[in-house]
């Protein structure tokens, strides 16, 4: 306990009162949400209070019985509170999920008030979803009424607020409130930086500078247009004859494959003797409002692999990660169309090529949603990224949004620095044209799968006269491109000659997973005809690094090592990581 003089105290106090009225004036003004506005669907809650009232009065006993069951918990719950009071050994009768690190603090076990708290708001958790589960709603409305209930109850768990969390508690003691205050300064700074939806920070902005201790690769950028920069990295003296060119997503940045130099996998490449390319997405502004998704074919993938074709290479590899896969698999079946035959390989990484099974973003997916982003872009002429990373968060709301609030906001503390969450504070915008495509023809009409079913540049596109190699990896965790719905993605192409490789964790943790790294999996099984329970149920386990196995799949498919190309000798625009990377979403101050 720090030595905190009466006169400290008072000050602490005074000024968590001066800090907290000018806290309430921002918010009063509409500013520092956490859901942000637009995905509060009133339709879809005035569809389901409508149900649910009158299946209710259809039949009280049903929906009584949750109730009475709940009362009978809260009975043995307090008798159980009691003899633990007393000394008496009582085992718990609600337990937090081992992954639930919002409990760890020993005191919500050992001790009896902090415990029956915890076992309070687990038991009324589950009582909330029991409630809502019990109701014959249509999927669309159950799955957007769960979504809000657990935005609800994830807000009100007890570590959460001051008085029921006990690590903010025995700080706030002993520091005599300088925690709290120290708090809303935080939460005062990134209120002021935030406009409608609060921006919280979660890693020191200054601990990374792009090009020195992340994205730091060295490479050269070789050729921009409107929307790309191709950086082409500086290979080993001996490099497979087929070189590789990495498509990511342009929703945030490039560099999520190129973080610090211990978990890059360009780096992981380029080391392991592949020749790498990559393109780096611009961050656009109003002023590209008008680019569509066959633009981004042209001048993304298209421009791209024909300047790399034209440095001497008769093949190319190609790589697409989440969005910019479905872009890859869109070009393949483009070039395909045109007997264009340069592609060797093609190696898909958490990619939706079959929309049907969205997972949880799919709670924004509809008619309406849609209508008001459309609505939104048409006045900013983009969408804007933070909103997007907001979604993505709350979908994730415990570890990416409550962990902070309570670190920075109640315990007073700054985040830690980490070159992962630096990446996903760097937000990227959306064109309007091509996310309204994006949204209507892949995630709503899901007619990408269908042959045909789609016009790129003219050409009709049909997945299933791809006949490349291809290599495609889905993340067992991943909430935005489900792995069951990317192994029934694999099964749109035509060839026969395909890999699917199953890791442990998400969408983000799962691709960034350097062999050093010995906490994680992958599962493998050769035979794709089966369906995704059945291959699950086959396919082996293998401890460590995906990045491995792919390693040799690509071996396999790059030819034998050559002589690098003259890399010193290429003409260039500027080092990476390029000028394009280094465009941010400002914030207003």
């Amino acid at each position: 306990m720090l030595d905190i003089s009466s006169d400290e105290i008072i000050k602490n106090i005074s000024d968590i009162n001066d800090k907290y009225r000018e806290i309430v004036l921002y918010l009063m003004q509409g500013r520092g949400n956490i859901i942000p506005m637009s995905l509060i669907d009133s339709n879809k809650i005035n569809v389901a209070l409508t149900d649910t009232y009158e299946q209710f009065l259809a039949n009280p006993q049903k929906f009584w019985k949750v109730n009475f069951e709940y009362m009978e918990k809260l009975n043995n719950l307090v008798t159980g509170s009691v003899a633990k009071f007393v000394g008496q050994p009582i085992d718990p009768m609600f337990s937090p999920n081992n992954k639930d690190k919002r409990f760890k603090d020993s005191a919500w076990q050992d001790n009896v008030y902090f415990d029956f708290v915890k076992q309070f708001y687990l038991m009324s958790s589950e009582w909330t979803k029991k409630n809502i589960n019990q109701y014959d709603l249509k999927p669309e409305i159950k799955q957007y009424l769960d979504f809000i209930t657990n935005q609800f109850v994830n807000a009100l768990a007890p570590s959460n607020f001051i008085y029921s969390n006990p690590e903010v508690l025995r700080e706030t003691l002993d520091t005599g409130w300088q925690n709290i205050s120290k708090g809303l300064d935080n939460f005062l700074q990134d209120i002021k930086k935030s406009e409608d939806i609060l921006k919280i920070k979660t890693t020191d902005k200054s601990a990374f500078k792009l090009g020195e201790n992340i994205a730091s690769t060295k490479g050269k950028v070789v050729f921009q247009n409107d929307l790309i920069q191709l950086i082409c990295y500086e290979p080993k003296d001996q490099a497979h004859s087929i070189p590789l060119l990495i498509v990511p997503p342009w929703i945030n940045k490039y560099y999520i494959l190129d973080l610090s130099s211990n978990n890059s996998m360009i780096s992981f490449l380029v080391n392991n003797n592949f020749q790498v390319f990559c393109i780096s997405w611009v961050n656009p502004d109003k002023n590209l409002s008008h680019k569509n998704f066959e633009d981004y074919l042209k001048e993304g993938f298209l421009e791209a692999s024909e300047y790399i074709i034209k440095l001497g290479f008769e093949k190319i590899n190609v790589t697409g990660y989440c969005i910019g896969g479905t872009l890859l698999a869109s070009s393949l079946a483009y070039l395909n169309a045109n007997n264009i035959n340069y592609v060797n390989s093609a190696s898909f990484i958490t990619t939706l090529l079959d929309f049907a099974m969205p997972g949880e973003v799919g709670i924004f997916i509809n008619e309406s949603s849609i209508a008001s982003i459309e609505a939104e872009m048409e006045v900013k002429g983009y969408f804007d990224g933070q909103y997007l990373s907001n979604i993505f968060s709350l979908l994730r709301v415990n570890d990416l949004v409550w962990s902070f609030f309570v670190n920075n906001y109640l315990l007073g503390r700054n985040p830690i620095n980490f070159d992962l969450l630096y990446w996903n504070s760097d937000s990227t915008n959306l064109p309007a044209k091509m996310h309204s495509y994006y949204l209507r023809n892949m995630y709503l009409n899901n007619l990408l799968k269908i042959p045909n079913g789609l016009n790129l540049l003219d050409v009709p596109i049909d997945l299933t006269k791809i006949d490349c190699k291809s290599f495609f990896l889905a993340a067992n965790d991943d909430h935005i491109a489900p792995w069951k719905s990317v192994y029934e993605g694999i099964k749109l192409l035509g060839n026969n000659e395909k890999v699917f490789c199953l890791t442990s964790s998400g969408h983000v943790a799962g691709i960034v997973n350097p062999p050093s790294s010995s906490k994680n999996t992958y599962r493998v099984c050769e035979d794709i005809s089966l369906n995704n329970e059945e291959w699950h149920a086959k396919s082996d386990e293998h401890k460590g690094s995906w990045w491995l196995y792919w390693k040799q799949w690509l071996e396999h498919n790059s030819g034998d090592l050559i002589k690098s190309m003259d890399y010193h000798n290429m003409d260039f625009i500027e080092y990476a990581p390029g000028s394009y990377v280094q465009k941010t979403n400002v914030s207003k101050e």
